[in-house]
């Protein structure tokens, strides 16, 4: 249960009782400051509080923004102040020390709550503000002031720009123009029914795997459907973010589950065209797998470039500002986003591919939009790491020395080195360098135990690359290379072996080491670090899975080799999950609101 306080003399005919009942507030009334401190004191320690000015004039949806949005310790909008749990103790010693400078006297020459929110600010810290654009939230001096808000506010449409406001400010083009015109109502026909984000999330997951389940059928008439259902699964995922945003029911479970299920449902119906694909006599696992490694490499770029330049000082250079340049020119911002193919582009592209040719066809078209979308992009990010002169902190290094991913044997050749002895090349150039050896390696000759001594020498590049802290220009480039080279080596092998079942364990391998990064990253950018170090170590870091597949590769026989792929993808899926959720549900996981990824 939520507690408004309202501070000062009741104002004959306003709404703001009402409204603030509305919102779920229990509303209690206290003519000074010192009363308000007695209130506050009976409200429950783990109970929301507002304090609201009596005078307030606004937008219901205003108040809603600045005193339901869970996502706040503190918030505000001019005459309302709120504090959640976490941060009753701050707003209780700031009300102490206004009653103690005003003795307890009716506010009556300004806002109690505007005064407390400036004491807050100098005490606790940043107090949030939400954007109201053209919502009113004011507290009028005077009767003509408040004549003249109550017509400000009866000019704007609160509803309509409630639904505005539920869509992202920058999405694809499809997803801006064919999706969102009509899925904000369907957002807003949810909230009148009670449901919540998750449950959208959820429906969004289970039309997809019908969507999959559907492709693998093999028939004309399941890929159809499965076309149909792949775009409805991504109105459903449009509409819980905007479920969350119209009625701010965010949490960090909701967006954990949005960013993990958007990849999930993606590959689970590359997984179900492959399976659709091989009813009717046409193996495209590879692709499928080719599929899933590119567009999951894209994302370790676009989460390592992010990272690398978060928090960077002097971060400008020529490049960026020719994209910002570009950016302020209409057609030139609809044209780059389409470029690098985001999820509602990609996913429509999938779905009529899908109903109107064959698997093989789709997988071609999709590894070639997503190829030159991804040369786009990093090109793009080289010649700005390149041309600026940031200076990146060690937050920095460490989120990407832990998107790395490095496991006990590059922890113990890094540790074991007589004197700390290293070579001379750059860290993005060990790791690339490596990746080639690895590649080329397995492509030339397979399982072997030639190639198990390529994997021995890529351990080695790897912990080069990674020996340092990584704040060169380039180092971003570090975790993408180790994806691409572990992911690479998994699929070639599978394909070499050329025994039935290889390939779909190999994708199950690559799924559950992805879905494992994937979760880093979420972790990282709620603060909380990498994975507990026992999990890393037991699932092997990068460099020890590369070693031990290429082992069991030149040790075991194609078919043993399968198996071995399944029992390995089997333990990885189930550790990472395992640990995932347990974070994620626990009260300390951190709060990631995340708006989505475009790509």
């Amino acid at each position: 249960m939520s507690t408004a306080i309202v501070t000062g003399q009741p104002v004959p005919g306003s709404s703001l009782d009402s409204d603030l009942r509305s919102l779920g507030f229990d509303v209690r009334v206290a003519a000074d400051a010192s009363e308000a401190e007695t209130l506050l004191a009976t409200v429950p320690a783990g109970h929301r509080v507002a304090l609201v000015d009596a005078r307030f004039v606004g937008h219901p949806h205003a108040l809603r923004l600045g005193l339901t949005d869970p996502r706040f310790p503190l918030a505000a909008v001019p005459g309302a102040v709120t504090a959640q749990a976490t941060a009753r103790q701050a707003l209780s010693r700031a009300l102490t020390r206004e009653t103690s400078a005003g003795g307890g006297t009716a506010v009556a020459v300004d806002s109690l709550p505007d005064r407390l929110v400036t004491a807050l600010d100098a005490d606790y810290g940043e107090v949030h503000r939400p954007e109201l654009g053209s919502l009113v939230a004011t507290v009028p001096a005077d009767p003509q002031t408040r004549n003249e808000a109550r017509q400000a506010v009866a000019a704007v449409d609160d509803e309509a720009v409630r639904l505005r406001s539920a869509v992202k400010s920058r999405d694809g083009f499809f997803t801006t123009y064919c999706i969102s015109p009509y899925s904000r109502y369907i957002a807003r026909w949810c909230a009148r029914r009670g449901l919540t984000p998750n449950q959208v999330t959820t429906a969004s997951l289970l039309t997809a795997l019908i969507a999959a389940a559907s492709a693998a059928t093999g028939t004309r008439a399941g890929f159809v459907a499965a076309g149909v259902l792949l775009i409805a699964s991504f109105v459903l995922d449009c509409t819980d973010g905007q479920l969350a945003r119209y009625s701010l029911q965010y949490s960090t479970l909701g967006a954990w589950l949005d960013a993990t299920f958007d990849r999930a449902k993606e590959y689970a119906y590359y997984a179900g065209l492959a399976l659709g694909a091989a009813r009717g006599g046409d193996d495209v696992w590879a692709l499928a797998l080719g599929a899933m490694i590119l567009q999951t490499c894209r994302h370790v770029v676009d989460f390592s470039f992010n990272e690398a330049n978060h928090d960077a000082t002097a971060n400008t250079s020529p490049t960026a500002a020719l994209s910002g340049r570009l950016d302020s020119v209409g057609w030139t911002v609809w044209l780059r986003r389409m470029i690098v193919l985001p999820i509602g582009e990609r996913w429509a592209m999938i779905a009529v591919l899908t109903a109107a040719t064959t698997p093989r066809i789709t997988f071609y078209v999709l590894l070639i939009g997503c190829a030159l979308a991804a040369t786009y992009t990093t090109a793009g990010r080289v010649l700005r790491s390149v041309t600026r002169k940031a200076t990146r902190t060690d937050r920095a290094a460490q989120a990407l020395a832990d998107l790395t991913d490095s496991g006990p044997l590059t922890r113990l050749l890094t540790r074991g080195r007589p004197g700390k002895v290293r070579l001379t090349v750059l860290a993005p150039l060990c790791a690339a360098l490596g990746a080639v050896v690895l590649v080329g390696s397995a492509a030339l000759f397979g399982a072997s135990w030639t190639f198990v001594v390529a994997a021995a020498l890529y351990v080695l590049f790897s912990a080069e690359a990674v020996e340092r802290p990584l704040k060169g220009a380039l180092d971003w480039l570090v975790p993408p290379f180790f994806r691409a080279a572990e992911y690479s080596t998994v699929l070639i092998l599978a394909a070499k072996a050329d025994v039935p079942g290889a390939l779909p364990a190999a994708f199950g391998l690559v799924a559950a080491v992805a879905y494992h990064h994937y979760d880093t990253v979420y972790r990282i950018r709620g603060g909380a670090g990498a994975p507990p170090a026992w999990l890393v170590c037991a699932t092997g870091g990068q460099e020890g899975r590369v070693l031990l597949v290429a082992v069991l590769a030149a040790l075991l026989t194609a078919s043993q080799f399968t198996v071995a792929l399944t029992v390995l993808a089997v333990v990885i899926a189930l550790l990472v999950l395992a640990e995932s959720i347990r974070f994620w549900v626990s009260a300390g996981a951190p709060a990631v609101h995340d708006e989505g990824e475009t790509a």
